[in-house]
């Protein structure tokens, strides 16, 4: 109700979308609900936590989001990725091809592509598979269990883990440092503050990879990250801070969209029984309940480009060097495009924007996500039908990523 009444119906010249006050509790939805009514192109005038940030564009309708994601050659990603720029340091955030514009984007980009089509990736569905019954073994005999760092952290970060080459005993540790790093800006997960992890997290993560870097470089292996160290990009290959950069991005990706989606989606049905007995009843209906998760809750929340030039967007003008923030929990539920946008229904199967809106930067690891997901619910639904939510859920405080950070349940009802 604080939402509501406090921020949902301030003027909205005054509103800063991306101030922590908005988003203690999740992403804001009634604020982007009114967004969407009132005002899709929203100038917020800065950051109240990042008072040295300038202040940005908020695109909250699906059709004004997908008319950005495709035009990079207006709105690019080589500035900065995130809303922020004074926090993360440049070469990290420019480093990763999320962070890059074509011809170099595409370039690295399709070095991957092979790797991550449907058909190669169901190849590793029994690894998958394997990796999350094992995880759901470990609980079983518990009557209870938190399914954020119980079941989805330990679930993604080893299957990341396979795909990048990395040791079991090591998945912990980079999980905790990829979770630090996405969110920035939560006090439990970094209490010192941002410019605290920075200086505490980066030096080791850094040299944590290049010891890495050097035992692929001495020895070859058929992974994620020899991919990045052999890399050619027009004759050069990527220097170390490329390898670094494309390394985090890898690990993000991998560790906290599929846990962040998950989670959402269990509690999800445990809120709605009725729509977990569904899939109970018919687990053919599963895919259809990922693709419904993914809408409701995006594991990014937004993705910045930068105005290269003077230009348009929604009767609005935007200047060049203006940063433009794409929010997807507001786009997955434009009431113009989904009925009933804020119901959860497993059997809408619906179309989305939560890997983007199309364009150059739409997610490479699509096929990936969807598998995770699809083994995740249907091996969980089938080993406790009955779960059910033990104590209120908390959330990441962050505008980036978008998850629980809690998510206590019952095992057996």
């Amino acid at each position: 109700m604080t939402e509501i009444s406090t921020f949902a119906q301030a003027p909205l010249d005054s509103v800063g979308v991306a101030d922590d006050a908005h988003w203690t509790d999740g992403a804001p939805h009634e604020l982007f609900r009114r967004l969407r009514r009132e005002c899709p192109v929203h100038w917020s005038a800065g950051i109240a936590q990042s008072p040295q940030d300038a202040g940005f564009w908020s695109v909250t309708s699906a059709e004004l989001i997908q008319q950005v994601s495709r035009d990079w050659e207006t709105y690019s990603s080589a500035t900065n990725f995130v809303l922020n720029d004074h926090l993360v340091p440049m070469f990290l955030v420019q480093g990763m091809f999320i962070g890059m514009d074509p011809p170099k984007h595409d370039r690295i980009k399709v070095l991957f592509q092979r790797g991550f089509t449907p058909k190669r990736i169901a190849e590793h569905e029994d690894m998958i598979r394997e990796i999350t019954t094992g995880v759901l073994d470990a609980i079983e005999q518990r009557e209870t269990c938190d399914l954020v760092t119980d079941v989805a952290q330990p679930v993604v970060s080893r299957v990341i883990g396979r795909f990048m080459g990395l040791a079991p005993e090591d998945d912990i540790v980079w999980a905790t440092n990829i979770n630090r790093m996405l969110g920035f800006g939560d006090p439990d997960l970094n209490p010192g503050g941002i410019e605290s992890l920075i200086a505490e997290l980066l030096p080791p993560m850094f040299t944590g990879c290049m010891e890495l870097v050097a035992a692929r470089r001495a020895n070859p292996t058929d992974d994620l990250l020899s991919t990045l160290i052999f890399a050619e990009i027009d004759g050069d290959k990527l220097t170390d801070e490329e390898i670094f950069a494309g390394f985090v991005l890898l690990m993000a990706a991998g560790n906290d969209s599929t846990k962040a989606t998950y989670t959402s989606c269990m509690r999800a049905l445990m809120d709605h029984p009725d729509q977990r007995q569904k899939l109970i009843d018919d687990p053919s209906l599963i895919p259809s309940a990922v693709e419904e998760a993914l809408r409701m809750f995006p594991a990014f929340a937004h993705f910045r480009r930068t105005a290269t030039n003077d230009t348009e967007l929604g009767g609005c003008a935007i200047k060049k060097g203006d940063k433009v923030a794409m929010w997807y929990p507001a786009s997955n539920r434009d009431e113009t495009v989904y009925e009933n946008p804020d119901v959860f229904d497993v059997t809408r199967n619906p179309e989305h924007q939560a890997f983007g809106a199309g364009g150059r930067h739409f997610c490479l690891g699509t096929a990936l996500a969807r598998l995770e997901l699809r083994i995740l619910v249907e091996e969980t639904l089938h080993r406790f039908p009955e779960m059910s939510i033990a104590a209120e859920p908390t959330w990441v405080l962050a505008q980036f990523s978008s998850q629980l950070k809690t998510l206590p349940v019952r095992l057996y009802g």
